[in-house]
């Protein structure tokens, strides 16, 4: 995907998850967050700082499985999703693993907001 279509794509996401949660992700990590309070399934609630992070790490794995960058392993004791590394990550420079993750983060919406 080019970087131009990216960003059109990207800012209809951000359009569309406004509609869906009445606010509008201020930036990737935002909608990470929001992936991952998806995936863990627990619902709304309050997270520690810690907790925030896991949930993005979460999200990450869970997009980039798609592509097959990480396998799913199941659930541990707290219900929390655990993932293991399947395959090396792309190396890029900032902007093209924010780029990367972005495409992936479309894909993953692409399923769900149809």
């Amino acid at each position: 995907m080019e970087e131009k279509s990216i960003d059109k794509s990207w800012e209809e996401l951000l359009n569309q998850l406004q509609q869906l949660v009445g606010k509008r992700p201020v930036d990737l990590n935002a909608v990470l967050f929001l992936i991952g309070v998806q995936e863990l399934g627990t619902g709304p609630k309050r997270f520690s700082k810690e907790a925030k992070q896991d949930l993005m790490h979460i999200a990450v794995c869970r997009v980039l499985s798609q592509s097959g960058y990480y396998t799913f392993d199941g659930y541990d004791k707290d219900g929390w999703p655990q993932w293991t590394l399947a395959k090396p990550l792309p190396y890029g420079d900032l902007l093209a693993q924010e780029n990367f993750l972005k495409q992936h983060v479309i894909q993953y919406f692409e399923t769900l907001l149809v």
